[in-house]
């Protein structure tokens, strides 16, 4: 049967998804993990999927998640977030995700999430989809979606008041580099001012 970890810093989430879990697999096996550090620890152990919240302490779910597939590059992993798809999924997708899913999902999308990427496939919604597909066509997407992973993560801790100093310390990286992304994303985004991205990202729910 399968071993599935599940990974979210809120335990009564952890223990909705396992309920879950449990109704519908008789013997599986659920282990939790409450923050990025568990997570990599317990997988020193085999798992046949991993189940990821983005909106941890400390480093970034985007940053768990491309750690994880860099571990093990086989293992899929299946997102659970509060942030809707149109902020999130893509660059969940592009980091080696194996499914998107809101924590508003309906019981019954998790578990055909949970078995298709089990069986090695992927999981998407018809929304994500039609947005995927107009991508494909030339549709550029969101301003937003243009940015690498670091300068994305410099752009919400902007928008959530953090100082460039403190950005740095969270993310392990020199004041200097900090500054460098943020120029990069200011051109990128058609934006002048740290007011500026604050408002937009916060219009299109990215903090």
């Amino acid at each position: 049967m399968y071993r599935v970890l599940l990974v979210d810093d809120h335990e009564v989430v952890r223990r909705g998804l396992r309920a879950i879990l449990d109704d519908r697999f008789a013997g599986i096996e659920v282990a939790e993990a409450g923050s990025g550090d568990q997570a990599l620890a317990s997988l020193a152990d085999p798992f046949d999927a991993v189940i990821l919240d983005l909106s941890m302490p400390g480093r970034s779910g985007i940053d768990l998640l491309a750690e994880i597939k860099h571990r093990h590059p086989r293992l899929p992993v299946l997102i659970m977030s509060l942030h809707g798809e149109e902020q999130f999924a893509l660059r969940a997708l592009r980091a080696g995700a194996s499914g998107y899913l809101t924590k508003s999902a309906a019981p019954e999308q998790l578990i055909s999430a949970f078995e298709r990427i089990v069986r090695g496939g992927k999981y998407i919604t018809e929304t994500l989809a039609e947005r995927l597909a107009a991508m494909v066509g030339g549709d550029a997407g969101a301003p937003h979606d243009r940015l690498s992973q670091r300068e994305f993560e410099v752009m919400r801790g902007i928008a959530s008041g953090e100082s460039v100093g403190a950005i740095a310390e969270r993310m392990h990286l020199s004041v200097k580099t900090v500054s460098t992304y943020r120029a990069r994303l200011l051109e990128k985004m058609g934006m002048a001012t740290n007011a500026e991205l604050t408002r937009y990202a916060i219009q299109n729910g990215l903090v």
